[in-house]
C-alpha cells in the first residue's frame, strides 16, 4: 500500500493542479437511506472523474524516476484514458490510448481534447488491449493497465 504521508504528498500534488472536488449534504438521500449522505462532485475534475487523481500521481513519479518513460501506452473505453491523457499532456509526455471501435464518441474526443493519440482497434476491448501491446513494443512506451496495481496509479 502507501503511508500515510505518500497519501499527504499525493494529495499535495493534486490540489496543486485542481481545486478539492465539492461534496455536499442531500437530505433527500439521507432521508431514503437512515443515515447522513454526502455526493462528491466528481464531475468538478478536469476530466469529471476521480481517475484523474490517479494518473497525475502516476505520470509525476514516473518523471521524477531515475529513467522516466518515453512515453505511455494503454487502452481502456475510456476515464482511464482521460486520466492518462491529462497527466501526459501536462508533462509533456507523449500518450497513446487504444479504444476498440464502437467506443463511445463523447469518450473518444476527451481523450484526444486533453493531448493523447487516439487508436480505435477491434472489436472488444480485449483486441484493443493486444493492439496496444503490440503498438508498445513498437513505440517503446511504457504500458499502464487502466487496473495497475501501482500504488501511484491507485
Amino acid at each position: 500500500m502507501f503511508s500515510l504521508e505518500e497519501l499527504t504528498q499525493a494529495s499535495r500534488l493534486v490540489h496543486g493542479v485542481f481545486s478539492a472536488t465539492p461534496q455536499y449534504n442531500w437530505p433527500q438521500l439521507t432521508q431514503a437511506c437512515g443515515c447522513e449522505v454526502w455526493v462528491k462532485h466528481e464531475n468538478h475534475t478536469p476530466t469529471t472523474a476521480f481517475k484523474v487523481r490517479g494518473g497525475i500521481v502516476l505520470v509525476d513519479a514516473l518523471m521524477k524516476s531515475g529513467n522516466p518513460p518515453k512515453g505511455l501506452i494503454s487502452a481502456t473505453i475510456g476515464n482511464h484514458g482521460q486520466s492518462l491523457a491529462f497527466a501526459g499532456k501536462r508533462a509533456n509526455l507523449p500518450v497513446t490510448i487504444v479504444v476498440p471501435e464502437g467506443n463511445n464518441e463523447d469518450q473518444n474526443r476527451a481523450i484526444q481534447s486533453h493531448g493523447a493519440n487516439l487508436v480505435i482497434h477491434g472489436h472488444d476491448f480485449e483486441a484493443a488491449r493486444q493492439h496496444s501491446l503490440v503498438l508498445q513494443h513498437e513505440l517503446g512506451y511504457r504500458a499502464v493497465a487502466p487496473f495497475e496495481q501501482a500504488p501511484y496509479l491507485v
